[in-house]
């Protein structure tokens, strides 16, 4: 019986181990693409409300604040956007423009010249701090929107 004990006691300490050394990837992964708008309303102008107006919705589906500061959103074509310090509420979204503007906990701006997200097809992804994919979302050519 005292194997059995001691069998069954370390076969829970391992499995406990194992669940909380899985919690912080398991909490990054709650941030998500939600929503793409890769092609900005009207024509392509350049202007920066124009670049404003292309976005990246990224949501935390979690049930407690995510601090995603360092985390990349990134393109096909190696457009990186880091993240300064962020978190973000559960249930709650944040944005990146691709033009410029003030940073508030729901915007972020990246401060781009240029447009990012092709319209004809491209995609965008979420990775942490340690180069971790978190969440992607692709398209083809399409209405200018995706919700992924």
């Amino acid at each position: 019986m005292r194997k059995l004990t001691t069998t069954l006691l370390v076969a829970v300490s391992v499995l406990a181990l194992g669940l909380v050394g899985a919690a912080p990837a398991h909490a990054a992964a709650r941030m998500q693409i939600h929503r793409v708008y890769y092609n900005s309303p009207g024509s392509d102008n350049g202007s920066n409300a124009s670049l404003n107006a292309e976005w990246v919705q990224i949501r935390n589906t979690s049930r407690v604040p995510v601090t995603i500061t360092g985390f990349v959103l990134h393109d096909r074509q190696g457009h990186r956007y880091t993240f300064p310090p962020t978190t973000v509420n559960p249930g709650k979204d944040v944005y990146v423009h691709t033009g410029s503007g003030k940073n508030n906990p729901w915007h972020r701006y990246w401060g781009r010249r240029a447009y990012v997200w092709n319209n004809t097809g491209d995609g965008a992804t979420l990775r942490d701090t340690y180069g971790r994919w978190l969440d992607a979302c692709a398209w083809g050519n399409g209405s200018g929107s995706i919700y992924c």
